[in-house]
């Protein structure tokens, strides 16, 4: 009897590691650098800028790492497109056997894969604020306007999501930083209802009166929004832990 050999193609999978300086980066072929805000910069970074074909790269003070996003959404094709930081990565517990990163213990493609044979996404382990919900965390530092032109602009886009806008709004745990790994039918979903959701509130949102800080109101909105989205979908997902690349002072 003859044997049919049936060849399965690896997946095409792209994380972006979101940069505006430069900084090491994994070797790993599956993590692609960008130079997020580079349309606005008065240097380059020796890697692709999120300024080149159809992009929001002039947004970035506004949206921080969402150009990145928006970015990848409209300009690269890949089966899996994910969003990392410059010093912050998903971590796994023990080195890929063939991780090629200078940097072990972050994700590497060979690990990847099998996680996403069983599921759709990947996010960061979430976060607990323990006594504060993520309404009340939200507002205790950023204009608690600008969430509530949110809620009101998801009502009337997308009036089915408000229960679990709620649900999310009253829960102490989320995922937090943006950072994300996507198929790619579930990531153009996704960015088409976020960016949708975005710049409607970047056209009703006047922030000009806002500080440095908050003038990046837009990349921590997002935030809020990433887990109302999963949730309303039923979408499967999976948890790592996240590697910061640098000392964090926990009590400040």
């Amino acid at each position: 009897k003859s044997i049919i050999m049936v060849e399965v193609a690896a997946m095409n999978i792209k994380i972006l590691v979101a940069t505006h300086k430069e900084y090491p980066m994994p070797e790993d072929s599956m993590y692609l650098p960008i130079h997020v805000g580079k349309a606005l910069a008065p240097f380059s970074l020796p890697w692709t800028g999120d300024n080149t074909g159809e992009h929001i790269s002039s947004k970035n003070p506004h949206f921080c790492e969402l150009t990145a996003l928006y970015w990848a959404w409209k300009n690269l094709d890949a089966d899996v497109i994910g969003l990392t930081h410059y010093r912050r990565h998903f971590s796994i517990k023990k080195p890929g056997l063939f991780c090629h990163n200078k940097f072990p213990y972050i994700l590497c493609s060979t690990d990847v894969e099998p996680l996403l044979q069983t599921t759709s996404v990947i996010l960061p382990k979430p976060r607990n604020y323990f006594i504060e919900t993520n309404y009340s965390h939200f507002i205790h530092a950023h204009p608690a306007e600008s969430l509530e032109l949110t809620k009101k602009i998801l009502k009337d886009k997308y009036p089915e999501y408000m229960s679990f806008y709620e649900r999310v709004m009253n829960r102490t745990t989320a995922h937090r930083f943006n950072m994300l790994i996507m198929k790619k039918d579930v990531f153009d979903q996704y960015c088409s209802w976020l960016f949708d959701i975005l710049f409607e509130l970047e056209r009703q949102l006047d922030i000009s009166s806002y500080n440095a800080y908050n003038q990046r109101i837009f990349g921590f909105i997002s935030e809020r929004l990433l887990d109302v989205y999963i949730e309303a979908n039923h979408i499967n997902y999976k948890e790592l832990p996240v590697i910061f690349m640098e000392q964090e002072h926990w009590i400040k």
